[in-house]
């Protein structure tokens, strides 16, 4: 669902009133975080989706990384996980038993537990997890913390809802494919450990509202302003000529609508690259805020750490006319 109908769905729902909610209590940020007491905090999420690719053991494999990704976003640790599944009757079972396969390894590959989950007929394959983690020493990031001054640090490159949709309509070369399966299928765990380490003021992770949409939701809650440079953002190879080919998510659609009033372009930007700037995300990297001081140390052991494409993509400004400069 696209973020425009989301908001206009939860607004006026009542919320929570409990000091015991330290995220989450007005729906803003990536996950929510609870007090259980002094010393213990959770993290809750959710996330389920129909196929994105065409081997069901990678989709749950894919499924599984996105679902854990709000948990990473928050500077947390995924513990325990519970399956969603949608799975229609006429379908062969043993394609929802490679899905659940892939789902497991990823998983255990977190150091996380699958501890069951629930299952319902349904029109369409869908599958992903409800995720608990937990809190170390009471720190953790949220999408409010961006202050002016800070650097913007993407984690994973861009292009995989046009290159998934693609995929869809057949028209993906099978090397992009690859590249794209590749980093949809990889957790955000390094992404996050690093970032803890060198001291990030804020996070977000990078799915359905794009890196646009995204970024508009940390620089409202931040009350600043993001600037970004395009040049500097990385695209998966090959994703330009598939988008030229047709190949565009509807989601992608609704993430424009619904920036495109708190965005200023530089008139230079052409329209495949702000198309790619709002393109849903797939298991997306981290968005990082972070003092420029810590930044440089933060690059290299994100790259270190096989998170290769890691790049510095722009920077905090305090708020100006716009959330969103581009340029």
């Amino acid at each position: 669902m696209g973020p425009c109908d989301l908001e206009n769905i939860i607004l006026g729902l009542p919320t929570f009133d409990d000091p015991r909610i330290l995220a989450g209590k007005n729906y803003t940020d990536d996950a929510g975080i609870f007090r259980l007491n002094d010393n213990t905090m959770i993290v809750q999420t959710l996330d389920f989706f129909p196929p994105v690719v065409n081997d069901p053991y990678l989709f749950g494999q894919i499924s599984a990384a996105n679902s854990m990704s709000d948990i990473y976003a928050m500077g947390a640790i995924p513990v325990t996980a519970l399956n969603i599944v949608g799975f229609p009757s006429k379908v062969d079972r043993i394609i929802l038993r490679e899905i659940l396969r892939g789902g497991i390894d990823k998983v255990r590959e977190a150091g996380a537990v699958v501890l069951g989950g629930h299952t319902v007929i349904d029109r369409e394959i869908k599958y992903g997890l409800a995720v608990t983690g937990i809190v170390k020493n009471n720190s953790f990031t949220r999408n409010s913390g961006a202050r002016a001054g800070d650097l913007l640090i993407l984690t994973k490159p861009l292009g995989m809802g046009i290159i998934t949709t693609g995929i869809k309509k057949g028209i993906t070369p099978g090397d992009v494919e690859q590249e794209a399966v590749k980093w949809m299928s990889r957790l955000n765990k390094n992404a996050s450990e690093a970032m803890m380490k060198a001291g990030a003021n804020s996070a977000t992770d990078i799915t359905g509202f794009g890196l646009l949409g995204h970024a508009l939701r940390m620089a409202e809650a931040s009350d600043v302003t993001i600037k970004l440079e395009v040049k500097k953002i990385p695209v998966i190879e090959g994703t330009r000529d598939i988008l030229e080919k047709g190949a565009y998510p509807g989601g992608s659609g609704r993430n424009r609508q619904y920036i495109e009033k708190s965005i200023k372009w530089n008139d230079r930007i052409d329209e495949p690259a702000r198309k790619i700037m709002v393109d849903a995300q797939t298991s997306g990297g981290l968005f990082i805020s972070i003092s420029s001081e810590k930044a440089d140390d933060l690059l290299q052991n994100l790259r270190d750490g096989g998170d290769e494409y890691s790049e510095v993509i722009g920077e905090v400004i305090p708020k100006g006319d716009k959330f969103i400069e581009v340029a």
